[in-house]
């Protein structure tokens, strides 16, 4: 398997290894507890607590490789190094949208961070796509599931 170089700035490089550390110790030992105690509730086979918690452990260990390789395959968006005449990871990006007649703004950020519900949006999501590389005044047509909409770029910040 390709490891792809995944973007983030230090916010979401602090959120995952925040998680990884709290995998690696708190969750592993509460899991581990869990094992232990539905051991105690005799045969395996028919246990379905010490199902339940073998699977768990499988997730938490699935989940804490998956963090390992992107941390390992991480690339840093240094702050002094970004570009605020075009659109690019780590902007904050201030559109209006000409169908809704409504300004929205935007932080742009690799996809490992999206959260579309605090307005971070992905390089890769077709609002992302369309924004990437353009400049303040440009407009951009968005192709979107829903249709293509318009959107005009007002600002660029950090």
């Amino acid at each position: 398997m390709e490891n792809k170089q995944i973007m983030l700035t230090d916010e979401g490089l602090s959120k995952l290894e925040n998680e990884l550390e709290m995998l690696k110790t708190q969750k592993r030992q509460e899991v581990a507890e869990k094992i232990k105690v539905a051991r105690g509730f005799g045969d395996l086979s028919e246990n379905s607590e010490y199902d339940a918690a073998k699977e768990e452990q499988a997730q938490v260990e699935a989940r804490i490789v998956q963090l390992e390789n992107m941390l390992k395959n991480a690339k840093i968006i240094d702050q002094d190094d970004i570009d605020v005449n075009k659109v690019s990871i780590g902007t904050r990006v201030k559109v209006y949208d000409e169908e809704f007649d409504e300004e929205l703004e935007y932080s742009i950020v690799g996809s490992t961070e999206a959260d579309p519900d605090m307005f971070k949006i992905s390089d890769e999501s077709p609002v992302g796509k369309a924004l990437i590389g353009k400049n303040i005044g440009d407009t951009v047509d968005v192709d979107t599931p829903g249709g293509v909409f318009k959107l005009k770029i007002l600002s660029i910040n950090k």
